[in-house]
């Protein structure tokens, strides 16, 4: 789920900043962007994300003023300087150059000057996890917010779901009668006019309609659709959760789209709710991987 919260707290001469940002992602992702005074508080930082946050790519970043780590310390690398002084002078002395060193240029050299680790202040740690913890809570009322909007979208797909369902269990009897009729259309025409029995008829029928029945299919496609109503109902952490259900709709929708092929006007108009079924389900898939 996507999200954005700030929150500031006064920290020394200045103050302390957390801003927290997430978007969609299937995991929890967490990445803290902070300045080095911050480092022994980060594995504090990461926890406490983890306990309120479940999902989402999520980035921290942390302003301290200078006050609370002392500042940033630049001192002059005077070893490598002297080497640098001295390799020059042997250098000019060897091809008996009249030069003098450039101090502009030696400053340049990479490692010439070295800054110092800043330390935090005693009181850095309360105030910057104060401040984390107004910026989640900030975060996850944004959150919130937003998977009430998605819980009802994906509500409105469900009903979609449950209703082409019905629709499909009143069309099924119609079409095994559909099934029986178009089997002895075809026997007949393999036989060329040649009679059959009876018996052997009601035999090859039944088996098709048994092959071709969708009533435990269309049993569970209603029951996952009522558990991921109930689910969506109930609210909290549901992302994961709905996973395996939807899942399982998809695949008892591809089983009755495979079941329901050659059963005449009834098995179109079923294999054309299953289609709607199964787009209405692709919907809340999509809608599930911004869900917690």
């Amino acid at each position: 789920m996507t999200g954005f919260a700030r929150a500031r707290r006064p920290l020394g001469d200045g103050e302390a900043i957390v801003s927290i940002k997430s978007v969609n992602h299937r995991a929890l992702d967490v990445q803290v962007h902070a300045p080095s005074a911050a480092d022994p508080f980060e594995n504090a930082v990461r926890a406490m994300v983890k306990q309120r946050l479940v999902r989402g790519h999520v980035e921290v970043r942390i302003v301290l003023p200078d006050s609370a780590g002392g500042g940033a310390a630049v001192a002059l690398n005077h070893e490598l300087l002297e080497g640098y002084l001295k390799a020059f002078h042997q250098a000019a002395e060897r091809h008996s150059i009249h030069a003098q060193p450039d101090l502009n240029v030696a400053f340049r050299v990479p490692g010439m000057f070295v800054t110092a680790a800043a330390e935090a202040s005693p009181d850095t740690e309360a105030v910057l996890l104060e401040a984390l913890t107004q910026a989640l809570d900030e975060l996850n009322a944004f959150r919130e917010r937003e998977g009430a909007q998605i819980g009802e979208e994906m509500t409105r797909h469900n009903c979609q779901v449950a209703a082409a369902a019905a629709q499909m269990e009143s069309l099924r009897e119609g079409a095994a009668s559909q099934f029986q009729k178009r089997l002895q259309e075809r026997l007949q025409e393999l036989l060329k006019g040649a009679q059959i029995e009876p018996q052997r008829l009601a035999q090859e029928a039944a088996i098709l309609a048994d092959r071709s029945d969708i009533s435990e299919e269309l049993a569970r496609l209603k029951i996952h659709s009522g558990q991921l109503a109930a689910l969506l109902d109930a609210g909290g952490e549901t992302g994961k959760k709905l996973d395996f259900l939807l899942q399982e709709m998809n695949r008892e929708t591809n089983t009755i789209l495979s079941k329901t092929n050659g059963a005449g006007e009834a098995g179109l108009k079923i294999t054309e709710l299953a289609l709607a079924a199964k787009a209405a389900i692709e919907k809340i898939r999509e809608q599930s991987l911004n869900l917690e």
